[in-house]
């Protein structure tokens, strides 16, 4: 038996949580997974009323219990500094070592592309984002906050052991996924001591893995050609700031942010998964936002814990209800959250 921690969220994270949860209850019931699901109302709501944003001894009772988090969105306007989703998500993201942020992109149906002339075969690629380092480990201050004269310092730290093991793990990915290129990207010409880190570091770890190609792009040149020549990517690593902008680009290029699925991971511990679109406050309670990220975002959870089939079953099922067009509204269908997710359901118990 493997517990999995769920942590709907804020925002519309309960509702495509709640999708993705039928679908998970179904798959492991039909093929006796053994998965046991706990679900914590850690949220907006409660950090409002209570002050606290986990409990004491969460953390150590997610790494020693579960075998993996399946995550909503987190974010409320009610909650300006965002302190409770700070507390949770990069907490988890820092205290559980989860330092591999991995994106697939990879375009579902060629009528879903926003690229003209390319569609499934071109866009087709992987982004590994350092998860732990960077500019969002939260070192820096003000000084004279509130003046004229005030001073913000943010720092950008990085490590070698940090940026060995990303770079390590997306040639790893690339040699048993059958991957022919990793690129790397920075802004090296500018971010010179960071940049000379992670240059050096990638050509020695390449040097390491003789047949498959590799090289390196500033990230302004890489974000130019994802949209002109998606194709010629395989594999992109990069550190924690610009691996999250690309990886939204990334959500583009596959029909947009309700389309896009993540894992954040530690390798053989536990790891927390998420849908990135995030909580889109504006949208939450009115039935509209499309399940498909949460439920692909639950595929690559069952991958990560040994169960490759159920997830390409799963996958399966999706690219099947894009294909007939029972999707929402944000990729040309007509059809609610909850709907849209009785269309997956019934391609399940379908091939049951």
């Amino acid at each position: 038996m493997k517990k999995i921690a769920v942590v709907p969220g804020d925002g519309i994270g309960p509702e495509v949580i709640r999708e993705g949860m039928r679908v998970l209850r179904l798959v492991n019931e039909k093929r006796s997974l053994g998965l046991e699901f706990v679900e914590f109302g850690w949220n907006a709501d409660n950090y409002l009323k209570t002050g606290i944003s986990m409990p004491p001894g969460a953390m150590e009772d997610i790494r020693q219990n579960y075998a993996a988090v399946y995550l909503g969105a987190f974010g409320d306007p009610r909650v300006p500094d965002m302190k409770h989703a700070a507390d949770i998500l990069l907490g988890m993201r820092f205290q559980l070592d989860l330092y591999v942020n991995y994106r697939p992109v990879k375009l579902l149906h060629d009528d879903l592309s926003p690229l003209k002339a390319k569609g499934m075969k071109e866009i087709d690629f992987v982004i590994f984002r350092e998860n732990t380092e960077g500019a969002y480990v939260g070192m820096g201050g003000n000084f004279k906050k509130g003046t004229t004269d005030e001073i913000a310092i943010q720092e950008d730290m990085s490590t070698r052991k940090g940026v060995e093991r990303i770079i390590r793990h997306a040639f790893e990915y690339a040699k048993l996924n059958g991957r022919k290129s990793v690129c790397m990207t920075d802004k090296s010409n500018v971010m010179r001591f960071a940049g000379d880190l992670w240059l050096r570091t990638f050509e020695e770890v390449a040097s390491e893995y003789p047949g498959i190609e590799h090289f390196h792009m500033f990230v302004d040149a890489l974000s130019m050609q994802m949209i002109r020549m998606p194709e010629m990517f395989e594999v992109i690593v990069t550190n924690n700031m610009f691996g999250d902008i690309i990886t939204d680009l990334g959500a583009a290029l596959q029909g947009g942010l309700g389309m896009a699925a993540s894992g954040n991971i530690h390798p053989g511990r536990v790891s927390l998964f998420e849908p990135i679109h995030g909580s889109a406050p504006k949208y939450a309670g009115q039935g509209i936002a499309n399940p498909i990220g949460a439920i692909l975002t639950a595929a690559m959870m069952l991958d990560y814990l040994g169960n490759t089939d159920a997830a390409q079953e799963i996958e399966k099922a999706v690219v099947d209800v894009i294909a007939s067009g029972e999707t929402t509204a944000d990729i040309n269908g007509k059809l609610g959250t909850i709907a849209a997710g009785d269309a997956v359901i019934k391609l399940l118990e379908h091939n049951a």
